[in-house]
């Protein structure tokens, strides 16, 4: 397997990023997970817009442009050659600099994208166990929007919630209304409504989270942003979850207890795999002109592998 590392293609054994990487050493860095289906990822545009909005954020300077990345993600899943629904992982860092915390002279960002098997998806969803962690996240934080490289809160909730025998952690935020899974979106149903907490919850914008909400709005379905405490969260229709690399995943128990269960789950399941199906073969039609753009940039340089990759390299910008 191949990985990319700031533009050159190497054996997955030698992708290393020095020891002074600001990612490695703080978590000073983003990171973004795609679902790649027939060799083609899903949502490129709408990941490399949070990539984008992310780095403004933390000051960090995008060292390739929009169709560079989409050309380098293009290039490693063709000589990958897998052929088979795979992750695509994007990662940008601060970079090397002085020791401390300050980022002045940090000025050389690092980006790696690397590629692994999916797992297998089966034809009945996975249902996960749930457990309250008692890790907290911070109500309103403007970090949480974006997938930062720092993720132990994350981490410890997710541990947690495996030492308890769950395969997912719930996570409160510092109000006390459920926030969102350690590498999840939530959402529950009550009678025929869909909701999910509001972004100013302290949760992550997920562009999984994002899609659903097209799907709801594509079948008719009521879909709300709404805070809910975690004893109201048990009393719901029904609960599940979403992220890129599953999609839709349903709850079967929170905190041992056993969740309820509604069709309008497999519903929201199978039109938002047929949305992935639709949109791999053919842009749909309500894309932005620029993100059809990035997509016919993708599939040109997937199917043009000889072509010198530097032809479609962007200045290095500062956002």
């Amino acid at each position: 397997m191949l990985s990319f590392v700031n533009g050159k293609f190497v054996p997955e054994t030698r992708a290393v990023v020095s020891v002074f990487d600001r990612g490695f050493l703080y978590g000073d860095g983003l990171f973004e997970t795609l679902y790649v289906r027939r060799d083609q990822p899903f949502r490129l545009a709408q990941h490399l817009d949070r990539l984008e909005r992310g780095a403004e954020f933390l000051g960090i300077r995008l060292p390739f442009g929009r169709k560079a990345i989409a050309a380098f993600a293009a290039r490693l899943i063709h000589r990958n050659a897998l052929h088979t629904d795979s992750l695509l992982r994007l990662a940008l860092s601060r970079g090397t600099g002085p020791r401390g915390y300050s980022p002045r002279g940090a000025d050389m960002p690092t980006l790696v994208i690397t590629q692994h098997p999916a797992a297998d998806r089966p034809s009945a969803a996975p249902r996960w166990r749930l457990a309250t962690a008692s890790v907290r996240l911070p109500a309103g934080d403007a970090l949480a929007r974006f997938k930062s490289c720092n993720k132990l809160p994350q981490i410890l909730a997710r541990a947690e919630a495996e030492s308890r025998g769950a395969d997912e952690a719930l996570l409160l935020n510092t109000a006390g209304w459920v926030a969102e899974g350690a590498s999840s979106n939530l959402f529950w149903i009550q009678r025929d409504t869909v909701f999910t907490p509001p972004l100013e919850s302290g949760i992550l914008a997920g562009v999984t989270r994002s899609v659903v909400f097209e799907v709801c709005a594509a079948l008719g379905i009521m879909l709300r942003e709404r805070s809910l405490r975690p004893a109201a969260l048990r009393q719901q229709d029904a609960v599940f979850l979403s992220l890129s690399s599953l999609g839709i995943v349903p709850a079967s128990h929170f905190d041992g207890q056993r969740l309820g269960t509604s069709p309008l789950v497999a519903h929201l399941r199978r039109g938002y795999w047929q949305r992935v199906e639709t949109e791999i073969a053919s842009p749909p039609s309500c894309m932005t002109d620029s993100r059809k753009r990035l997509a016919r940039t993708f599939r040109d340089c997937s199917t043009g592998m000889d072509a010198d990759i530097d032809r479609v390299r962007q200045p290095s910008k500062s956002v």
